[in-house]
């Protein structure tokens, strides 16, 4: 959990929060269909708790935060382009947002998902 210390008090900003940031923005960028679970029981955990934030896991240290993000990806688009772009999009809106500094943004690319218009050109 990261801590901010102001004038008023102490300001508490728990890894669900930052995770459920990140979601968002992952989601908007270009390339990424979807988000899935880092493993087989996590999948079966947050499909039974309906989390939000599934695909995502969120640590601190002392550097700052750290944000692993498990997609899935449209077929046809390049990957590392997909993966640049959703990386880049989670470190801005969650910085801007939780005004910390993200240290790294790890993409896990864990399947490719077609469209049912690419499937229908076959």
């Amino acid at each position: 959990m990261s801590n901010d210390q102001t004038p008023l008090g102490t300001i508490h900003i728990s890894p669900r929060v930052i995770a459920t940031i990140a979601y968002q923005a992952v989601l908007s960028s270009y390339g990424v269909v979807g988000l899935a679970p880092k493993n087989l029981m996590s999948g079966i955990a947050h499909a039974l708790a309906k989390d939000p934030t599934e695909g995502i896991e969120v640590h601190y240290d002392e550097d700052g935060i750290v944000i692993d993000l498990y997609i899935i990806v449209e077929y046809g688009t390049r990957i590392t382009a997909v993966a640049n772009s959703a990386a880049n999009a989670v470190r801005y809106k969650v910085e801007k947002a939780v005004g910390l500094p993200v240290k790294a943004v790890n993409v896990h690319v864990r399947g490719l998902r077609v469209s049912q218009e690419d499937e229908k050109e076959e």
